[in-house]
C-alpha cells in the first residue's frame, strides 16, 4: 500500500504561560519553536505507523527548512517531492492557556505556486501509484483543482482535512468528490451553518448523517475533543467513536493525528468506525506528548497489513 500526502509545512511558535493566563495582559512563560503544518504532521504520524508515506510539499532555503526534511526522513517519510524554495514554509503563532488549549493564534501561509508546478510535473506518477491521497482542502485553489483533476483521472481515493474552514467554504463542490472529510465540531457547524456546540454525540451523529446525505458527501468524521468523534456515511450509516481518557500535555496536533489514523485505516480497507478508532488512539498518543507527535508503532498493532 502507498499513501501520498499533499500540503504545507509550517514553523509553529507556541507560547505557554508560567502562571495564570491573563487574556489581553502580559504573560510570562515559555516559548517553543516546533515543526508544524497539518499535512506535515500527518506525514510524520503516518511515518510513525511504519507506513512510509510520500510527502509532496515545499520548504524554504533556511537551516530550519533542512531540519524539517531531516526529521521527516528520520520518521520514515519519503521527501523526494518536497521542493526547497524561498519562503516555502508558513508560520503559526499560538498562545496557550492554563488548560493547554489554544486561546489565540495567527498564521501566515506560504506561497504555493511551486507546489502546483510539482503536481503538474509529477502528479500523474503520484496518483497512478498511490492507494490514497491526503490533502488540506484550504490550499490555494489552483493546487486543489489539480489534485481533484488527477483524482478523477486515476480514481484514487482522496481524504481531506482543513486548517482554515473559512477558505474551504468556497470548496464545497470538492466535498462531493472527497471519499472522507474530517473536521472538528466548530468547523462542521460553520460548514453546514448549524449550531452543533450543544449537541450530545448521539444527536450530533444523527444530524451529521442528514447533512452528509443532503450534501452528497461520501463520508465525514467530526471530532469532538474530550467527547470523542462522530461519523456518518452517505448511505445513512452513522455512529459515535468514544474518546480515550489520557493526561493532557498539549492538544496541538491531535486532530492531525486523528486524521492520519482515519485515513490509514480506510486506505488499508478498514470500515469507517474502525478507522475512527485508529484515529482516536493516535490522537491520544499525541495529546500525552510535549513533542506533539505519536510514538513509533508497528502497522500490525492496528491490524494494518503491509
Amino acid at each position: 500500500m502507498s499513501i501520498a500526502v499533499i500540503g504545507c509545512i509550517f514553523v509553529d511558535i507556541k507560547g505557554y504561560p508560567s502562571a495564570s493566563y491573563i487574556p489581553g495582559g502580559r504573560n510570562a512563560g515559555n516559548v517553543r519553536y516546533v515543526h508544524g503544518g497539518v499535512c506535515r504532521n500527518v506525514a510524520e504520524d503516518l511515518g510513525n505507523l511504519g507506513l512510509a508515506p510520500q510527502f509532496i510539499s515545499l520548504t524554504d532555503l533556511s537551516g530550519s527548512g533542512e531540519d524539517v526534511l531531516v526529521r521527516l526522513q528520520e520518521h520514515g517519510v519519503d521527501t523526494s517531492l518536497v521542493r526547497r524554495v524561498p519562503d516555502g514554509m508558513g508560520t503559526w503563532l499560538a498562545v496557550f492557556d492554563n488548560n493547554n488549549d489554544v486561546c489565540a493564534s495567527i498564521s501566515r501561509r506560504p506561497e504555493l505556486g511551486p507546489l502546483l508546478t510539482v503536481l503538474q510535473e509529477k502528479g500523474n506518477l503520484v496518483f497512478s501509484s498511490a492507494d490514497s491521497v491526503l490533502l488540506e482542502l484550504d490550499m490555494d485553489q489552483p493546487v486543489v483543482e489539480e489534485i481533484y483533476r488527477l483524482k478523477e483521472k486515476y480514481g484514487t481515493p482522496v481524504y481531506a482535512a482543513v486548517s482554515n474552514i473559512n477558505i474551504a467554504l468556497d470548496r464545497r463542490e470538492y466535498l462531493r468528490q472527497t471519499d472522507c472529510f474530517v473536521c472538528n465540531r466548530q468547523e462542521a457547524g460553520i460548514l453546514f451553518s448549524m449550531d452543533f456546540e450543544q449537541e450530545d454525540p448521539e444527536a450530533l451523529a444523527a444530524r451529521l448523517a442528514e447533512c452528509v446525505k443532503d450534501g452528497s458527501i461520501p463520508s465525514m468524521v467530526v471530532t469532538l475533543g474530550a467527547d470523542g468523534a462522530v461519523w456518518a456515511e452517505k448511505d445513512g450509516d452513522f455512529g459515535v467513536c468514544p474518546p480515550q481518557q489520557v493526561p493532557v500535555a498539549d492538544t496541538t496536533g491531535a486532530g492531525d493525528a486523528f486524521f492520519a489514523g482515519v485515513a490509514a485505516g480506510l486506505t488499508y480497507g478498514k470500515p469507517l468506525p474502525e478507522a475512527c478508532s485508529i484515529g482516536t488512539r493516535l490522537a491520544s498518543s499525541v495529546i500525552c506528548s510535549l513533542e506533539n507527535t505519536c510514538p513509533r508503532f508497528l502497522p500490525s498493532e492496528f491490524g494494518l497489513k503491509i
